[in-house]
């Protein structure tokens, strides 16, 4: 007879699916800092609708959204959720509570009717997309990145990977590399799927063999996953690092070269095309950058692809320095959202400035392939247990944390487990520079023994 309620790390025979589960909640009363806003809890295990399947958490990626979640900025998403359920238009489950997690591993305990593309048993990591399969845009064949009912699942829709089951869509899940372990498999989809449709989203502005890439925030989770996709694809990554401690690490993930940020100092907003003393100033700096991707390449060679995500500080170097008929791609504004653009050299040198979110479930899938066959390491620094789901957030909101990603335990007992077959291919793991001053514990990959 099926137990109502299960501690961390006793699973639960094969489909049999308990009443309650253990999860970290986040709730309006305690908005916050990490370590102030999440909290253990127990609660009922969700129902699934038709198209959905519930998932045993074996481990989950840390992202800074669920960060915002905590602090109840930008966005109240609790209040947000129970708003748009009350109006009706594609608000999820309203509770006066928040499951994050974006980014997970585990296995299938129960699968809705209508769901083919999973069964009970099967192993499985999740992208994050979540869309309404009614929804006109979707029923059109759309892109479901445009349907007012795309939702981030652990960020806008509840139930998210930090507790023992979570709930998502039949089509949100995908093989788990077999060669991963469960703290590593879950730490890269959504980083890897956000770079893969800013790097092959586009059209004829896609990566391609040749192409330069210059890459921002390299050594990030973000960015580790750039440097490989636009490896993989032929292409020339150059890493932009805020230290000379991060070269290294970017060198061994595939980069080309890396340019350090601190050695520039026009950052920030354009100056005013009138003020000339200013906007000479600013000009130089600019130059001086591009200079500097020359210096790497060996030749004088613009970045087909920039890949943005500073925002406020960088997109006004990031045009400047992007080559004719290039591509400046942006999915965030970390350094804030005012950016300011010469037209100039947009519209004279037709380039393109590409807003991009996450990926659909076709490029999740795509660049899933890559990390099933060996060429695409999650690049996982630190993994935490359950308990410490807090600290790793507080590591993140004080921007303490290491470069690459960083996962917690949820369902599996100890680190190391999950992997059940040889790696592909013999990929080089970056590692995290001499000197770090995490205490936390270094993620080392295993040596294979399977399960």
């Amino acid at each position: 007879m099926t137990k109502q309620l299960y501690d961390i790390g006793d699973m639960p025979p094969l489909g049999e699916v308990p009443e309650q589960m253990h999860a970290w909640l986040i709730r309006p009363e305690r908005f916050g800092p990490p370590m102030q806003a999440f909290q253990k809890e127990v609660v009922d295990v969700p129902d699934i609708a038709d198209d959905e399947v519930l998932v045993y958490v074996m481990a989950a990626g840390i992202n800074y959204n669920n960060v915002w979640a905590g602090l109840g900025i930008p966005v109240d998403v609790i209040g947000a959720r129970n708003k748009s359920h009350a109006r009706g238009d594609y608000g999820g489950d309203p509770a006066p509570f928040h499951i994050g997690g974006s980014d997970a591993s585990g296995i299938v305990y129960k699968v809705g009717k209508d769901v083919t593309n999973v069964k009970v048993g099967d192993e499985v990591v999740m992208h994050c997309g979540k869309w309404d399969r009614d929804c006109p845009t979707v029923q059109r064949g759309g892109d479901p990145m445009y349907s007012p009912s795309f939702r981030i699942w652990g960020y806008e829709t509840n139930y998210g990977s930090f507790a023992q089951f979570t709930k998502v869509q039949g089509q949100q899940c995908m093989p788990k590399p077999k060669h991963l372990t469960w703290e590593a498999a879950s730490a890269y989809t959504l980083v890897a799927a956000t770079a893969w449709r800013m790097l092959h989203g586009w059209g004829e502005n896609a990566v391609k063999e040749g192409d330069v890439a210059l890459i921002w925030g390299g050594a990030g989770g973000l960015g580790s996953m750039a440097i490989q996709i636009v490896k993989a694809a032929g292409g020339i990554p150059i890493a932009v690092v805020s230290g000379e401690d991060k070269f290294d690490y970017c060198m061994k993930l595939g980069a080309k070269g890396c340019i350090n940020r601190n050695d520039f100092d026009h950052w920030g907003m354009l100056p005013h095309w009138k003020d000339d003393a200013a906007y000479g100033t600013w000009l130089k700096g600019a130059r001086k950058f591009g200079s500097a991707i020359w210096d790497v390449l060996g030749e004088r060679r613009a970045p087909n692809i920039v890949f943005e995500h500073p925002g406020e500080s960088t997109i006004p170097s990031s045009i400047f320095v992007c080559d004719t008929g290039g591509m400046v791609v942006v999915c965030a504004g970390t350094t804030g959202y005012n950016a300011t653009v010469d037209l100039r050299y947009l519209w004279m040198r037709q380039k393109r400035l590409q807003g991009s979110h996450f990926a659909n479930g076709v490029q999740s899938n795509q660049m899933n392939n890559l990390a099933l066959v060996g060429r695409l390491d999650p690049c996982l620094s630190r993994a935490f247990t359950y308990d410490e789901i807090p600290v790793a957030h507080d590591l993140m909101y004080r921007n303490k944390h290491p470069h690459g990603n960083m996962a917690v335990l949820v369902g599996a007992t100890s680190f190391g487990q999950g992997a059940s077959a040889a790696a592909p291919i013999d990929l080089p793991h970056p590692h995290l520079p001499e000197g770090d001053v995490h205490t936390t514990p270094r993620v080392e990959p295993p040596s294979f023994t399977p399960n």
